[in-house]
């Protein structure tokens, strides 16, 4: 018996959450120069003072702001926390973190068919 199982192009696995209603938004300035590394793809990670316990299946909302004239540059970008590495270990400093990002937002775990999402 052989299965034909097809994929697009492009087939990405999303990682998983118990309770997506538990979930919390975030708004945070980006400088420029990351804001192009994460909206290219190439900094799919961030570290960031863990000042609003941050937690898997929190929404960013990266908004892009220019430090030296100290405003922001109207553009931003959506990204999901897929992993959380805390402070305190690995050489990350106690109080702060390094955040994974998922350009998808996560499913429930146990849902195992991402087309019905």
């Amino acid at each position: 018996m052989t299965t034909n199982l097809t994929f697009a192009d492009q087939f990405v696995p999303q990682f998983h959450i118990t309770n997506p209603s538990q979930h919390q938004n975030h708004e945070l300035k980006i400088w420029p120069s990351c804001f192009a590394a994460v909206k290219a793809g190439n900094k799919p990670f961030d570290v960031r003072e863990n000042d609003r316990s941050f937690q898997v299946g929190d929404q960013l909302l990266l908004r892009e702001f220019e430090p030296e004239t100290e405003q922001f540059t109207g553009q931003s970008i959506t990204r999901w926390i897929s992993y959380v590495l805390q402070g305190g270990t690995f050489g990350v400093q106690d109080n702060w973190c390094v955040l994974g990002f998922s350009e998808l937002p996560p499913i429930p775990t146990g849902m195992t068919d991402i087309r019905l999402w």
